[in-house]
């Protein structure tokens, strides 16, 4: 079976309009959180987001059109922006490259056109694709491989790597640009997810998201886009091209129990992990670092955590575990790849992120989640977790490259 390897990677996030600027200030312990901004706070719940700043836009027109551009939302240009990055950073030279074999696969939740620019006719139909980002990509590029979106919830991103890594070892293609996108604030979904009672509504940007501490009330939602780029290690080898990583193991399975609310304990969670580190032919002693999906929420938290226990073991409380969603919000689509990247970045730097203002511990969470400063550590085998609504769970495995 064909090795998959991390060739590139791309991110746009409240941190920062690309993926080093991401990184840097995620492992220096800043915070993306602040009072939202984007609409009028007063008729929401809510008032803490971490939002993009808008000089991302300069990014995104570095690599399309304006005219082209004007036919997409604020996120989709977001999701643009991380995956043209991650191409320029793989260095592929896309004029000798067989483009019949590169493939384009991004988690798209809801593209934000709905509740947003609802005034504006021109190019509502584009606007509404949630297709719009691979086959821009594909145009862009003109590569004809497979080219389209996963949708499944807070997941996506993830079953995309998942998809990709699978299109490399069936033969079918060389390379897989894989990513996903968040969704914008706006009041729709704000309300949306306040209706659900899964967000914080502390107004405090310093403590509106706590993982894993005792006194969490909820996500707080993040804007962003990411990227990585996903290449078959002949491939890679052949060109020259850096290599971040192995992506080698992905497990993906859904929890038939209930839409909003994880499997009791937390075994739907361990099943995926279990399946990703079997796909990697790899035991759960080998695992240094968990990325978890931890959300602050009351039941994630608990059950991803009984969840790493019921996998690891003993091991569990050797392993360290942080979520960076108090530093950059809950991606939703996109936070498969975003909290992937630092999975890849942890393997390449030996830096582990850490978990944000995480004041009072949990008796029920015991295990060591890098309380507010990031630690070294080398890592090996780094599994990033991503769980949506509806069941829909992911485990991704990466593997230093050897």
């Amino acid at each position: 079976m064909k090795k998959v390897v991390v060739t590139g990677i791309g991110a746009v996030t409240a941190l920062g309009n690309t993926a080093p600027e991401y990184w840097e200030n995620l492992i220096a312990g800043k915070s993306g959180m602040g009072t939202i901004t984007r609409i009028p706070a007063e008729n929401i719940d809510s008032k803490v987001a971490a939002q993009v700043d808008d000089s991302f836009e300069a990014e995104t027109s570095k690599y399309f059109k304006k005219r082209l551009l004007s036919a997409t939302t604020k996120i989709t240009r977001m999701g643009l922006a991380s995956a043209c990055e991650a191409v320029e950073d793989s260095g592929i030279d896309m004029e000798s490259a067989d483009r019949s074999r590169i493939a384009s696969v991004f988690g798209v939740a809801d593209n934000s056109y709905l509740g947003q620019e609802l005034d504006i006719k021109p190019n509502i139909t584009l606007k509404r694709m949630p297709s719009i980002i691979p086959a821009m990509l594909a145009i862009k590029y003109g590569f004809t491989g497979p080219a389209f979106n996963v949708s499944t919830a807070c997941a996506s991103a993830a079953y995309a790597a998942a998809l990709g890594k699978q299109f490399i070892e069936s033969g079918m293609c060389d390379m897989v640009i894989t990513g996903g996108i968040s969704n914008l604030v706006t009041e729709v979904v704000i309300n949306g997810f306040n209706q659900l009672l899964a967000m914080s509504v502390n107004p405090d940007p310093e403590t509106a998201c706590r993982p894993f501490s005792k006194n969490r009330d909820g996500f707080i939602m993040g804007e962003g886009g990411g990227a990585i780029i996903l290449e078959s290690e002949e491939h890679a080898k052949a060109r020259g091209a850096k290599i971040y990583c192995e992506l080698a193991g992905a497990g993906i399975c859904t929890e038939a129990y209930n839409l909003t609310a994880p499997k009791t304990n937390g075994t739907g969670m361990a099943e995926s992990m279990q399946i990703a580190l079997k796909d990697a032919s790899l035991s759960p002693d080998e695992v240094d670092y968990i990325n978890a999906h931890g959300t602050s929420t009351s039941l994630n938290d608990l059950y991803e955590t009984m969840a790493v226990k019921e996998v690891f073991g003993a091991k569990a409380y050797d392993i360290p575990v942080s979520s960076i969603k108090a530093a950059v919000g809950h991606t939703l689509a996109a936070g498969g790849a975003i909290e992937g990247i630092a999975c890849i970045k942890a393997i390449e730097t030996g830096i582990i992120p850490p978990t944000l203002h995480y004041d009072e511990p949990d008796p029920e969470l015991d295990l060591n989640y890098v309380p507010n400063n990031a630690i070294n550590k080398n890592v090996n085998v780094a599994l990033s977790n991503s769980f949506g609504f509806g069941g829909h769970n992911a485990a991704l495995v990466f593997k230093k490259y050897q």
